[in-house]
């Protein structure tokens, strides 16, 4: 994948190193060996996948590991031939392709967490089940160590936590479940709207007071609930849950109970990744709606900053805290590098009314005022800068505004327009 920055033309640009091009099926995860010249890899094509860099500069898998079927092939010809060819019409040449492709694609990897500590490598199974691999301190072999049967649905997210001994995971199946590391015993669980789809793992505690903060805090207007994406602190036990309405849920974790903490809005789509600054602790949300927001938990005040650089859905979030840079993929195929180490300014919520707040022409809703005034009513906007609400006409210029997140031109007011710094 070509390590290119689309929103805008930069002079410093993310230098492609290496790329790696030996699958069939789409990759699920992928993750780099800390001190070695390595990358580990789960595929659809149900194989794990640990790759060293040789001499030759080159990256050559040194396991290759495939997962069994979920349902053996041999098995589903025997009972195929069992069946009178009377009631069988239905397994014509492509039901049955159909249905053994099916079979096989249902037993690929859909996750994976990696603890280079341990080396413990979890990977979760489009069965519902979680299996456990201990790699070789020279990551030539893998041993199974535990299978879990975690969920009755494809494994969304699996994390690690060693520091609990616990293993985090979701599912389609809508729940929510940690198990021992040790003894492979379930915990808990706890049912959430809909299926969650990550994981990420803040380091640093949570104050009761960021609740309070948090739960007035709202950018966006509306959606129905779909859970998607989880953040977890181990030292309060705080999982962050993101879900299909924009909303970012607190849960706190209990050796065999969860209970809810409090909830914050945020997107105008499905939450797609989160990320932890544990020094700032501040959390980032990635979503669907092309945005990501950051949630300034450490600092008590509820300040949420959005951040507008790609043109489509926020694929992963990566924060470097060595060097304060956020880094963000998207399904547009761009990696964007954020500068987190300047003060930023928080989006304005957007204004509501019934008239130009600039002009005072009506918007077309607002039938007394166009028949007082005998004025065709206008559509409505929102400066983004501003957040008021105006006409076409009185927001007709365009701007960036990187410092409240906007890399791409967005729709500003006329006066804003004007009052915009080189700093800005």
């Amino acid at each position: 994948m070509a390590a290119e920055i689309q929103p805008r033309p930069q002079a410093r640009k993310p230098c492609l190193l290496s790329k790696i091009e030996a699958f069939q099926e789409v990759v699920t995860a992928a993750a780099i060996i800390p001190k070695e010249d390595g990358v580990i890899s789960v595929s659809e094509d149900r194989t794990i996948r640990v790759w060293l860099k040789r001499d030759s500069g080159q990256y050559w898998p040194s396991v290759y590991h495939t997962m069994p079927c979920k349902f053996p092939l041999s098995v589903f010809m025997s009972a195929l031939l069992l069946i009178p060819f009377s009631q069988s019409d239905w397994f014509s040449e492509n039901n049955t392709n159909n249905t053994l492709s099916q079979l096989a694609t249902d037993a690929s990897c859909s996750c994976m967490s990696f603890n280079p500590e341990t080396r413990r490598l979890s990977v979760g199974m489009d069965t519902g089940s979680i299996c456990e691999f201990i790699l070789s301190e020279d990551y030539n072999k893998m041993t199974p160590a535990l299978t879990y049967q975690a969920h009755q649905g494809r494994v969304a997210v699996v994390l690690f936590v060693l520091e609990m001994e616990w293993l985090l995971s979701t599912g389609q199946d809508r729940n929510f479940t940690w198990h021992c590391s040790e003894s492979g015993q379930q915990l808990g669980t706890y049912r959430t709207a809909a299926w969650v789809s990550g994981l990420q793992y803040p380091s640093t505690p949570l104050h009761p007071h960021c609740y309070r903060r948090l739960q007035v805090t709202s950018l966006c207007r509306g959606g129905m609930a779909n859970i998607h994406m989880k953040g977890f602190e181990f030292e309060t036990r705080h999982a962050f849950v993101g879900d299909q309405s924009g909303q970012v849920t607190i849960l706190k974790l209990e050796q065999d109970s969860c209970s809810l903490v409090t909830t914050f809005k945020g997107h105008t789509g499905n939450v797609t990744a989160l990320c932890w600054d544990p020094a700032q602790r501040v959390l980032f949300s990635g979503s669907s709606d092309h945005s990501i927001i950051m949630w300034d938990i450490g600092g008590r005040k509820g300040t949420a900053i959005e951040l507008q650089g790609h043109n489509d859905k926020v694929q992963g979030l990566c924060y470097a805290s060595h060097t304060r840079q956020l880094i963000s993929c998207s399904s547009d195929g761009s990696i964007v590098i954020w500068n987190m180490d300047v003060t930023r300014q928080e989006t304005p919520e957007w204004l509501d009314s019934d008239s130009c707040q600039k002009c005072e022409q009506p918007f077309f809703w607002n039938f007394k005022q166009m028949w007082d005034s005998k004025k065709i009513g206008l559509r409505q906007h929102h400066c983004r800068k501003c957040g008021q609400a105006v006409c076409g006409k009185c927001s007709s210029k365009r701007s960036t505004i990187p410092l409240m997140g906007f890399e791409f031109e967005v729709r500003v007011c006329d006066s804003c327009h004007e009052s915009i710094t080189d700093e800005e």
